[in-house]
């Protein structure tokens, strides 16, 4: 029985004498590591939550455009420069007595922006008595009109003010909020609210216990688009301009938001 012992023990050295040393290290490593990677598993809660809120709108932007055309002349330099000239005097003494309508109304200058000054040419094709043709020039001169309310109830009488005013056109309306930040945060802060009542539901109903939150996620951030009310009103210059058609309640907006929270579960 000794001579067997001693056979299968020089038999063992004579193995573990092939293997590398750095394999018998790794193997001895793995084996020492694997209890403690198998008892650091732990339990997991993962909750994805969505919500939403509905506000009305505190802020209208209202836009306008005022223009003026040249008559239709023949390309020629003195010709076109006067018409030119004409044209733009008439259109800058319609945008500063639109400005002062409308700080009658009440308006900060600071909320009335008066665009840049945009130049549209186009060509005139006639045929004349005799059968011959000319092409012939006309020039509109535009600026678009902007105006910012921070108080929405004044919607219906400044549409009015602008059309009194003798705008071209009414682009529509825009409902905005002021303090968008705030209405985003409200969103977000709802739909973690709800990721946790989902958690707290969802674990108590199978007898568990949320520990430590280990991972949050914002998977949509809080995003909305202002509220555009259509005002297709295209004044004429005669007298017959016509009024706007147009419900002027801004309604809701709403904003989304939506977060994924994973939770540890105690043992």
């Amino acid at each position: 029985m000794k001579t067997l012992t001693k056979t299968f023990s020089r038999t063992l050295s004579r193995t573990f004498s092939c293997v590398p040393y750095w394999l018998m290290a790794s193997s001895m490593t793995a084996m020492a590591l694997a209890p403690t990677a198998q008892a650091s598993e732990t339990s997991r809660l993962n909750v994805d939550a969505k919500a939403h809120i509905e506000v009305v709108p505190d802020r209208a932007t209202l836009n306008a455009r005022l223009w003026e055309e040249t008559p239709a002349i023949e390309r020629l330099a003195e010709e076109e420069d006067a018409a030119l000239s004409e044209a733009r005097a008439r259109l800058e003494t319609r945008a500063s007595e639109l400005i002062t309508t409308l700080e009658s109304q009440g308006i900060e200058r600071d909320a009335i922006s008066a665009g840049s000054l945009n130049i549209y040419p186009r060509q005139i094709h006639n045929r004349n008595e005799d059968g011959s043709s000319e092409t012939l020039k006309r020039t509109r001169l535009e600026r678009p009109i902007e105006v910012q309310l921070d108080d929405i109830e004044q919607v219906s009488a400044i549409l009015d003010a602008l059309i009194s005013a003798g705008v071209n056109q009414l682009n529509g309306v825009e409902f905005d909020l002021k303090d968008r930040d705030a209405v985003t945060d409200e969103a977000l802060v709802k739909a973690l609210e709800k990721a946790r009542h989902k958690a707290d539901l969802m674990a108590s109903t199978l007898g568990a216990e949320l520990g430590k939150v280990h991972r949050i996620q914002e998977t949509q951030s809080p995003m909305y688009q202002p509220r555009m009310m259509a005002v297709s009103a295209e004044l004429n210059d005669a007298a017959g301009s016509k009024a706007p058609q147009a419900e002027y309640r801004p309604g809701t907006i709403r904003i989304d938001a939506e977060v994924s929270v994973e939770w540890l579960l105690k043992d």
